[in-house]
């Protein structure tokens, strides 16, 4: 995790800097800051590559850009780029594979994504005991961002994993 938390503030800081730069050789560039997404996936593999003896850090770059649209990258260990519909990473991916490739239908609308999505991560999350209980959604379009959270109570019991309690706690003092 420290790997690719370095390499991502330093691809954003390169990121950014390009922005910045096109940005000020443009005339009335008042919209905001913009990158490729291939620009940020390129930059990504080629610090994966250049430093591959040196790190542990398989990436995704997702995103939307005016030139090509929505866009997904995987950066595997050693650095090679795969442009794909989708990806997996982490600890719980071996897990979901089979089930990803099975499951993925082009032109998913934003809710069928996300509700495929978040039950790819479940799957994992039931097998795997490194990929944690929240499950984290990041839906990005030309519109922005949109960040979720699901709470293990919100999010679908898979196999025979024990279903989530709701605890409520309280304050003593």
């Amino acid at each position: 995790a420290a790997d690719t938390q370095n390499v991502a503030a330093y691809v954003t800081r390169v990121a950014n800097e390009h922005a910045v730069s096109v940005s000020s050789a443009s005339s009335g560039a008042d919209e905001g800051l913009h990158v490729d997404v291939a620009l940020v996936a390129n930059v990504t593999k080629r610090i994966a590559y250049e430093n591959k003896e040196k790190l542990q850090a398989g990436m995704i770059i997702a995103g939307w850009d005016r030139k090509l649209g929505p866009q997904v990258y995987g950066i595997p260990l050693g650095g090679s780029l795969v442009e794909s519909p989708f990806t997996v990473g982490g600890s719980g991916s071996a897990y979901i594979y089979g089930y990803c490739d099975n499951t993925y239908r082009e032109g998913m609308s934003k809710e069928e994504c996300e509700r495929w999505v978040a039950s790819a991560i479940s799957l994992a999350i039931a097998r795997d005991a490194s990929s944690g209980g929240v499950i984290r959604l990041v839906t990005i379009d030309a519109n922005g961002c949109e960040r979720k959270m699901l709470q293990p109570s919100e999010h679908t019991v898979c196999d025979d994993e024990l279903p989530a309690l709701k605890i409520q706690t309280r304050r003593f003092l």
